[in-house]
């Protein structure tokens, strides 16, 4: 059926029943920020609904292709079920079945299956030992294509890695989102929030945000670095005009640049502050300038392509072979299945990489997210601040995984 996100667009929710009885729902996330290559979110384009975004042509699909083809199959076979919707879909994006009609059924399938087996979901998608649960990467402050603000830089993020357990980890982030709230308010600024739940003010640069998190993280009674160091997505691909070589950082005052001078900006600022981690800080298409960046800065932090690999074993494979990134985001929509998304997991770790995982700005209630960063063992995850429901939503599952572990909970960066 068709739903909302939390943006108050058209996503897809897919239902599952199994003769046993079981039945499970999957709601499936869109992006807003979203790379080229990307599976194709299948939209109906009809400019009387919702602006052309609707999706009862992906509900269709499920309903009148994918399902009877799928009657008779064997739930705790995710990898041939997903297999054989994309035969169906025919096509190397899901454009014509659609990635979201896609996903929603994958998704559905492990969750009934999980559900049939009497496991949770992050034991049947990780085994018996999966038990590490991933340090929250929170965005506290949004900027880009994420906030209607002064802010280039997409997201920045608080990591607790110095936190002994995620109920601790979650509690120092948590603690500093609202410090912040308090040192924004004091300087007359918006304290409204972004997609994502981060706050959205005008800011003086982008270095302006990142120092003003570092108070934050102060008066919350850490210690940067030690407590609560810093991730950074620039989503650079959206102040790209070549998406290749060139940049416009318009906000800050720095204007037109080229690979190299972003490539210095961002070694000054790893010189500069705590910052353990660096989401697409070049654009997609800009192969070369990732692997100078990450020759340069690749042994000080985690250098992460997302728009440039989109989930995909394809582009990951080629970075892993050139040397491009040290670690892949990882977001279930981008490449349309649920085992797709995990051999690309495995992809990353057969490789010494590190993987990202991630939610989408679009999301609903769902918490599928968080078993399965649980069972991916990836170490950290990012799903929003401290606000909205369907942010919120993962870390308080997570918050229940972390007590049904009990003491074989691991917590680690």
């Amino acid at each position: 059926m068709e739903i909302l996100d939390s943006r108050g667009n058209p996503t897809l929710r897919a239902y599952i029943e199994l003769n046993d009885g079981t039945t499970a729902v999957a709601s499936v996330p869109s992006g807003a920020s979203t790379g080229k290559n990307e599976a194709i979110e299948l939209r109906d384009g009809d400019a009387d609904r919702y602006s052309g975004k609707g999706v009862l042509n992906a509900v269709a699909n499920v309903n009148d292709t994918i399902a009877p083809a799928l009657i008779g199959m064997q739930a705790h076979q995710q990898a041939l079920i997903d297999q054989r919707m994309i035969e169906l879909d025919g096509s190397e994006n899901k454009s014509n079945l659609g990635a979201n009609a896609i996903l929603g059924v994958s998704m559905a399938v492990a969750r009934a299956a999980a559900a049939s087996a009497r496991l949770p979901l992050y034991q049947y998608l990780g085994g018996a030992g999966a038990r590490r649960i991933p340090v929250p990467c929170m965005n506290i402050l949004n900027g880009g294509e994420h906030a209607d603000n002064s802010v280039d830089f997409q997201e920045f993020m608080a990591v607790p890695l110095g936190a002994p357990t995620f109920c601790e980890g979650l509690r120092y982030v948590a603690e500093t989102f609202h410090a912040l709230k308090a040192i924004l308010k004091a300087r007359g600024l918006a304290t409204s929030v972004g997609d994502e739940g981060g706050f959205a003010p005008n800011l003086d640069s982008n270095e302006d945000a990142i120092e003003t998190i570092i108070q934050a993280i102060e008066k919350a009674g850490y210690k940067p670095e030690k407590d609560i160091a810093i991730a950074l997505d620039s989503a650079a691909s959206s102040f790209s005009s070549d998406l290749k070589s060139q940049y416009d950082l318009k906000w800050s005052g720095a204007g037109a640049m080229q690979s190299d001078n972003l490539i210095a900006l961002t070694e000054k600022w790893v010189s500069k502050y705590p910052i353990v981690l660096w989401e697409d800080p070049l654009a997609e298409g800009d192969w070369d300038g990732f692997k100078r960046l990450t020759d340069k800065l690749g042994d000080q932090m985690e250098i992460v392509g997302d728009d440039i690999f989109v989930t995909n074993t394809k582009y990951i494979s080629r970075g892993i072979a050139q040397g491009t990134a040290n670690s892949a985001l990882i977001k279930l929509n981008q490449i349309g299945s649920v085992s797709e998304t995990i051999e690309a997991v495995r992809m990353c770790r057969d490789a010494g990489w590190r993987y990202f995982i991630s939610h989408r700005s679009g999301e609903t209630e769902d918490s599928f997210l968080a078993d399965f960063a649980v069972a991916m063992d990836g170490g950290h995850l990012k799903t929003g601040s401290a606000s909205r429901s369907e942010r919120i939503a993962k870390y308080n599952r997570l918050l229940e995984i972390e007590q049904e572990l009990g003491k074989s909970a691991r917590y680690y960066w």
